[in-house]
């Protein structure tokens, strides 16, 4: 009988988790902590590659002639921001493969993290966007946010990752343009 009510109070408190999007679990403690880890074990159960992006499917035999997406930076570090705010950077890549590159879509780990990314094929030797807004809103502290952006690449899952110190609401910092 108790460790079916245990079992019913972890249940709630892992289905609470994974609906909040919380700040990153490394720097969190108590509730808030369990549910940035339930929030994470959810976004792996919805998506696989968040942790290993780069798994090619045993069905998808290697294509020399495939397009490659090569970005400029597959990182970016906003540093200190102001608590409740929006912040956005554009990933710049090239297609240096030899075929036309097309992202079929584009999914954060996270949905304070908004991706937006160039729709058309991009030729070899293109060049494509992927713009990343992240809204520091309910966030503090150090946050690291992962895109995986699905193409008809080899393998099919590129990343990119951004980052950001989520200043308290009475440490501003310094002024950030909107």
């Amino acid at each position: 009988m108790h460790t079916m009510k245990l079992a019913q109070l972890l249940t709630v408190a892992l289905l609470l988790g994974a609906v909040a999007c919380n700040s990153d679990k490394n720097g969190e403690i108590g509730a808030e902590g369990m549910n940035a880890a339930a929030t994470e074990a959810a976004d792996a159960a919805a998506n696989p590659t968040i942790d290993n992006p780069n798994v090619v499917s045993e069905d998808e035999a290697p294509n020399p002639n495939a397009p490659v997406m090569t970005f400029a930076e597959s990182e970016f570090d906003f540093g200190d921001i102001a608590a409740d705010s929006k912040v956005q950077h554009t990933f710049t890549f090239t297609n240096t493969g030899k075929s036309p590159l097309l992202i079929q879509d584009a999914t954060a780990s996270c949905g304070c993290t908004t991706p937006n990314w160039t729709k058309e094929p991009v030729a070899p030797g293109g060049k494509g966007t992927v713009e990343v807004q992240f809204d520091s809103r309910g966030k503090q502290g150090l946050q690291n946010k992962q895109v995986n952006v699905r193409a008809n690449t080899q393998p099919s899952i590129t990343s990119v990752v951004i980052k950001a110190n989520v200043l308290t609401s009475g440490n501003k910092g310094p002024e950030l343009p909107q």
